[in-house]
């Protein structure tokens, strides 16, 4: 493989980790603020805290959805570059021209298991903590 080909690839396969790096700490930011407002419903017995934990649910989620969209469009770029011959390489970082494809908008990968199964749980979670306080 040519020099120029991998250091594109180590450029890619970065931004790529940076994305995976940024859809971990979402859900962990997403857990503290919903715990917190668990507990704060709990302490006053207001069921109201834990309504308000739906904005962060859906918040996060947006933007987990967000990030797993860029992070796929990467890896099809990714995958572009890895089939080129080195001579084609541009160092090109715009994945933009994969955001057709399915998946790849924010919206749709917010549909993805991964984040469906993540979030759809806390979103039946909160509402059974809403019931059980109130």
């Amino acid at each position: 493989m040519e020099e120029k080909k991998l250091k594109h690839l180590e450029f890619i396969q970065g931004v790529i980790n940076r994305m995976a790096s940024n859809l971990f700490l979402l859900k962990g930011w997403t857990i503290t603020l919903i715990a917190a407002l668990f507990a704060l419903a709990a302490k006053d017995s207001k069921p109201g805290y834990a309504l308000l934990a739906y904005i962060p649910i859906f918040v996060f989620w947006c933007l987990d959805g967000y990030f797993l969209g860029q992070e796929r469009q990467y890896r099809d770029l990714y995958n572009e570059v890895r089939m080129k011959s080195g001579s084609d390489i541009d160092f090109s970082l715009d994945a933009s021209k994969f955001s057709e494809k399915k998946g790849r908008r924010w919206h749709s990968a917010m549909m993805a298991g991964t984040l469906a199964g993540y979030y759809g749980p806390l979103v039946f979670v909160t509402f059974i903590v809403m019931m059980w306080v109130a």
